[in-house]
Order: structure tokens, then sequence, then C-alpha cells
């Protein structure tokens, strides 16, 4: 099964969850969605329904690359299609998106390495501390044995937050007072190792791109957790585990039998309120770290989910999952589909 085939894979499993998860999914993006779908209720497709449409993608901060190019493909099917109807034209600018998004779209792999390190990076506010809960959560349903790295060292509210976490999830935590977030982060990997985790999910400390020597720290961190993976011995080969997720597939379970260099995935955390900043903060973490995955959060909160088009335009970082609430259900995989039609629904 392919990364790509998981989340139609899980929806045909659990069909009910999915749609719960869709119809979430389109109430938090109403506020992103309503400006451009006002476009297509006149009567006339002509150049005033394209300017009008431009400038409602612009207001959804889907940035100038991604809108010219999603105009430029709009044009293209509505003559090959010989659309008509401006409400015909809503469903051409969806595949439009969704073609745009595709290369987005990717499930996260745990058990192809064991432990699989996961390091989580963010601002400050982007929800990063409880989306690693969420995912703990996930992985936990999912039979995945996790270990939490409190290296989050400085802000005591953090490590508490995480611990709350990993209490709910009945999962290990290593964490520190005051300590050096590095040596936490080594602590946690060689332990995870040694207790035979499934996962070892690394929490840091939020900093902005900008902030240039917390930036290093960051790097510093992803160095040491590799220096504590490379004393380590190979992983044991074993039988394939198939595995799907419950609720959209969060990630997909594979036998342990190669060893790769550690962290094996670094995310980054967006809120998806700050708009083409986030955009920024992708290229930023993206340049220090080599991130291979995102966390869009809080995409109810705002009108500027179309973001996610210029993220998909000048900086294709996959996208693991996004988030439109506080609850558990709330945080899912990412489709590029589901998202665009729930976009525009």
């Amino acid at each position: 099964m392919t990364a790509q085939d998981l989340p139609q894979a899980a929806a045909a499993s659990a069909p009910a969850a999915r749609q719960g998860w869709l119809d979430r999914l389109k109430a938090g993006l109403r506020k992103t969605g309503s400006g451009i779908a006002t476009v297509f209720t006149g009567t006339r497709i002509d150049e005033d329904l394209y300017e009008e449409l431009e400038a409602a993608l612009l207001m959804a901060d889907t940035g100038v690359k991604a809108t010219e190019h999603l105009l430029k493909d709009l044009r293209r099917r509505v003559k090959e299609a010989k659309v008509t109807d401006p409400a015909a034209v809503k469903g051409l600018l969806a595949d439009a998106i969704a073609d745009l998004l595709a290369p987005l779209q990717k499930t996260l792999v745990i058990g192809e390495h064991k432990p699989t390190v996961i390091m989580v990076a963010g601002v400050n506010g982007a929800g990063k501390t409880t989306s690693i809960g969420k995912l703990t959560r996930h992985m936990a349903n999912e039979g995945a044995s996790v270990l939490l790295a409190a290296a989050d060292t400085f802000r005591a509210a953090a490590r508490e937050q995480l611990a709350v976490w990993a209490d709910r999830n009945t999962v290990e935590i290593i964490t520190q007072q005051g300590g050096d977030p590095a040596a936490v982060s080594f602590d946690a990997v060689t332990a995870g190792k040694a207790r035979g985790k499934d996962v070892v999910l690394v929490d840091t400390a939020g900093r902005l791109p900008t902030q240039l020597h917390l930036m290093e720290e960051l790097r510093k961190i992803k160095r040491t957790i590799a220096k504590a993976g490379n004393d380590g011995d190979r992983s044991p080969a074993g039988p394939p585990q198939e595995g799907t997720a419950p609720s959209g597939g969060s990630v997909q379970r594979e036998a342990g039998s190669v060893r790769a260099p550690m962290p094996h995935e670094v995310l980054l955390v967006i809120d998806g309120n700050t708009g083409q900043n986030a955009l920024s903060q992708v290229k930023a973490f993206d340049d220090a770290l080599s991130l291979t995955g995102l966390v869009i959060t809080k995409l109810d909160g705002t009108a500027k989910g179309g973001v996610i088009c210029a993220i998909a335009m000048e900086r294709p970082v996959p996208v693991y999952f996004v988030g439109v609430g506080e609850k558990l259900e709330d945080l899912e995989t990412f489709d590029a589909r589901e998202f665009a039609q729930a976009l525009l629904n």
C-alpha cells in the first residue's frame, strides 16, 4: 500500500469517522473559502470573474505565484471543458487546487526504523506541544510505544503540558528542569533504543526564525540526535506489519530493518492564522533543519488557509496533518482533494 493510497483505504474502512472529519474540515475552512466561493455566484464567465477570483485568492493568502498558477490552470480547464456556467468553474478550481496540493500529500511512516525519531519544531503559540500530544494519541491508538522528550527545558509550562499529555496517553517521558535541550534529546533517544520504543518524539523550544542563536540550538539538537543514533546497532529485521490508523490513517507502520540517520522526521508545526508568515517560517526552518513534514494547525480560526497553496508552489514540504480545532479528533491526515473540496464547499 502506497502512502498516497492510505487515506483512501482508511476512509473505506471507517467512512463514518472520515465523513465526520470532512464535515469539521468544511466548517473549519469556511472563513477562508467563503470569500472565494462568492465569486462564482454570478451569471457570466468573463474577465471580471477572473479578476474577482484573483483578489479573493490573494486575500486568502494564496500568494502571488500560486494565484497566477491557479488562474492560468483554471483558464485552460475552462477552455478545454467548454464550461459556460460560473458554478461549474468552482468545481474546476477545486480540481486545480487539488492538483497543486497533491505533491504535499504524504503519510507519516513509523516502524521502518526502531525507534522512529521525530523532532518537532515551531514558533511559540503555533500549537506545537498540543500537536505532539495528539500525534502521540494517534500512534498509541495503533499500538505503537511512544517515548516523549521534553527538550523545551527552559519553559516550565511546556514541560508540564507535555507531562500531562504523557499521562493521558500512558506513555513515558524524559525531562529535566533547566537542563540542556540537546542532552535531554540524547538521553531520550538512548532510552528509546534501550527500552525498545517504536517512536521517540522530541519537543523543542518555540522560537522565531529570526532568533539566529536559538535556531543554532535547534541544529545542535538535531546533530546530537544523530550522534545518539550513530552508536546503535542496526534495527532488527522482522515480518512486515500491516497497519492502518483509525479515523483517517495517521501513520503507516512498517517493520524496522534499515538503519538511517536520526532524526528520521523533522516536523514543523505552523499556525494557519499567520498566513504568508507561515510560508516564511517554512522556508527558514527548512533551510536550517531540512524539514520532512508539516503540521498546520488552527485553520478554523483564519481566513488565510490559502497559504497551503503558497507552500505547495514555493516550498513544497509534505503536509502530514492539518488541524481545525482543539479536540483530539480535530487533527487529521492531510488529503489534497478533500482539502480543495472543503475549501470551496
